[in-house]
């Protein structure tokens, strides 16, 4: 690494005094580009001043108490992978890179799984395979662990097991104050609750601990169909969420994409049962769907993460949206998507943008899991009927494509909202975090007693609100 002088680096300086200086790296550093390059948005790529690499829990503490005395704003990164810009990256600030905390260490008695928020889920996977089993993580291998599991995460198992964050059986954690804790159920159980779904606002995990499933092999896949078969994709997703319940191990994510390798809108689908099973009925409708492509067998939920990963180096738009599970609000998410398609193509040429519009079921039985599982903070028990989780986003190749492509995701998303209030209990109120814009509000659609929760949870351990100012980026609490 460069050395650093306090003048070419102001922000560093109190990381410098602390000792750290070893840990740091600047933009004269040929590794400083490397870990800006690995993002997975060129939206988040930010330019910090510097960025600082701990090897340890304590040398986080360190630098926490370094940077909260000095008050030097700072971010968190863990994976990279979120697309909101200033989540995990800062410009002109410290952004505390938490790829080095990479262990993995999986104990056979209790069947617990302990890793660091450096790891991604393709790391954790690759780990258990040796013993047969599995978490319920990220679908896509390349997603990093300590964004994802703050921001609840959906999972393949979540019909049965409840979000990835309910999996989670105790937390290390970095306070404000320096102090390194482990939150679990019967220690500190309000801070445990408020990280199932509080993202970065309580303090660093510096690990997590899971439970672990016994899983061999999964039977799942991708399809791909053409887009005439859309209408039919939408009855079917529709009736798969009402049916879900009955068959809890199996899982669809239905899309509508505009392909740049085909130049066209196209259907598809990632299906997963999770107990291996090749001919589960909760597929039978979908098995009777024409497929362009179909690449569903028995495989490793490894292998599986490869299939769905999504390409990065890219400028990404997101947005999502909760609604109810009915077939009307569905044709017009497409309808949307089609527009949206068109308007893209009037500004970027073919072949030059990605888009995906992403439909999961999320039925009530979601939130009866993770009630039983000890409960969360999303406060999803509230929604009054079965929804479908939606997504709409783009990836463009310049920031000025993208800025375009940006006001018209946004303006879709209003059609449907507006649309979806049209229909009685047609837009239900759950945001999902981890897909949100950073317009819009998803700890406030967790509820109002909630988020008094996740405040008087941040008052007692972070008294002074340092995640709340110094650590601006993400969604912070309301004030």
């Amino acid at each position: 690494m460069v050395p650093i002088s306090d003048h070419k680096c102001p922000q560093a300086a109190c990381l410098i005094e602390a000792g750290l200086q070893s840990h740091i790296l600047t933009p004269e550093d040929p590794a400083y580009q490397v870990r800006e390059d690995s993002y997975f948005s060129n939206t988040v790529k930010l330019g910090p001043a510097c960025i600082f690499l701990p090897e340890s829990a304590e040398q986080v503490s360190v630098a926490v108490r370094a940077l909260a005395s000095a008050k030097e704003a700072f971010a968190i990164r863990s994976g990279g992978h979120s697309s909101v810009s200033g989540s995990n990256d800062i410009g002109g600030g410290v952004t505390i890179d938490l790829s080095h905390l990479n262990s993995i260490q999986y104990d056979e008695n209790s069947q617990l799984v302990t890793f660091g928020p450096g790891v991604r889920w393709k790391h954790v996977y690759h780990e258990l395979e040796k013993y047969d089993r599995i978490v319920a993580g990220g679908r896509e291998g390349e997603t990093g662990v300590g964004g994802f599991l703050l921001g609840g995460g959906n999972t393949w198992f979540t019909a049965h097991k409840g979000f990835a964050c309910d999996n989670v059986v105790s937390y290390e954690i970095v306070l404000a104050d320096g102090r390194i804790i482990t939150v679990k159920q019967d220690a500190h159980a309000d801070l445990f609750r408020a990280l199932k779904g509080g993202t970065n606002n309580f303090g660093i995990v510096t690990s997590f601990t899971m439970r672990t499933i016994p899983c061999k092999k999964i039977w799942g896949g991708v399809s791909m169909m053409s887009k005439q078969y859309i209408p039919d994709m939408i009855r079917v997703t529709a009736d798969f969420t009402t049916n879900l319940p009955n068959y809890p191990e199996s899982s669809l994510i239905a899309t509508i994409n505009y392909s740049p390798q085909i130049k066209d809108i196209v259907a598809g689908g990632a299906l997963v049962q999770t107990q291996g099973v090749e001919d589960s009925p909760a597929y039978a409708e979908w098995s009777k769907l024409p497929k362009m492509m179909d690449t569903t067998k028995l495989k490793s939920i490894l292998d599986m993460g490869i299939e769905t990963a999504v390409p990065a180096d890219t400028y990404t738009t997101w947005f999502t949206l909760t609604v109810k599970n009915d077939t009307r609000i569905i044709s017009k998410v497409a309808e949307v998507h089609n527009g949206l398609v068109e308007d893209l193509k009037s500004y970027i040429p073919e072949g030059d943008f990605t888009t995906q519009c992403i439909l999961q079921p999320l039925p009530r039985s979601f939130a009866q899991h993770s009630v039983e599982m000890g409960g969360n903070i999303m406060g999803i028990e509230r929604n009054t009927s079965d929804g479908i989780l939606f997504q709409l986003n783009t990836m463009v190749k310049t920031s000025d494509q993208n800025k375009f492509a940006y006001q018209r995701v946004k303006a879709g998303i209003e059609a449907i909202k507006e649309f979806a209030g049209t229909i009685e209990g047609g837009l239900l109120d759950w945001i999902y975090i981890n897909y949100a814009d950073q317009s819009q509000d998803p700890l406030g659609s967790y509820g109002a007693e909630n988020v008094r929760f996740m405040k008087r949870v941040a008052a007692a351990y972070d008294p002074d609100g340092v995640f709340q100012t110094l650590c601006p980026g993400g969604f912070k609490l309301p004030k």
